[in-house]
């Protein structure tokens, strides 16, 4: 089974996602980390050097690359599911599961690491609040498809896993 995370961008796709594909014994993708392989190049360079278009259109030729995986655990990028029809893709080739993060939490979890985010490196904190506000409520349309939904502000990967096994039955 392909388990594809979404979320907004320090919300624990990648670090949950691990632990989840570690329990699983599944394979662990970061759709970034596909990104900057396949590209010889780290993702602020390509959005300076190439732009978001050229990393959106990249995005989407290696989401589509994890159909090569039939158990994987996926983190995708904060914006996958808005470009190209990419959350339709992912709802029809494995489940989706939005790890939610209220947008306090999601600023105190960014505002130390902007550096290393080229959207929102050189943001002031005000500015940061901002668009984490903005963007969520753009995203929220597509990241409301997804098959379900985790708090994890409250819930963890042993929550994840038990609502995975409940309805799918036994993964492992």
């Amino acid at each position: 089974m392909r388990i594809y995370l979404l979320g907004f961008m320090g919300s624990g796709k990648s670090s949950q996602g691990k632990k989840l594909a570690s329990k699983l014994g599944y394979k662990f993708l970061d759709t970034d980390q596909m990104i900057e392989k396949a590209s010889n190049a780290k993702i602020s360079e390509i959005f300076r050097d190439k732009g978001e278009s050229w990393f959106r259109d990249m995005e989407a030729d290696v989401l589509r690359a994890t159909v090569l995986y039939p158990d994987a655990v996926i983190a995708c990028g904060g914006g996958t599911p808005c470009y190209f029809n990419n959350m339709q893709w992912m709802l029809a080739r494995g489940v989706t599961i939005y790890m939610q993060q209220p947008a306090e939490r999601l600023f105190g979890r960014l505002k130390s690491r902007k550096a290393k985010r080229p959207l929102i490196a050189g943001m002031d904190d005000a500015a940061l609040k901002n668009y984490i506000i903005e963007k969520l409520s753009q995203r929220n349309y597509f990241y409301q498809k997804a098959h379900h939904t985790v708090d994890l502000s409250e819930h963890g990967v042993k929550d994840i896993l038990e609502m995975l096994e409940q309805q799918y039955g036994q993964l492992r």
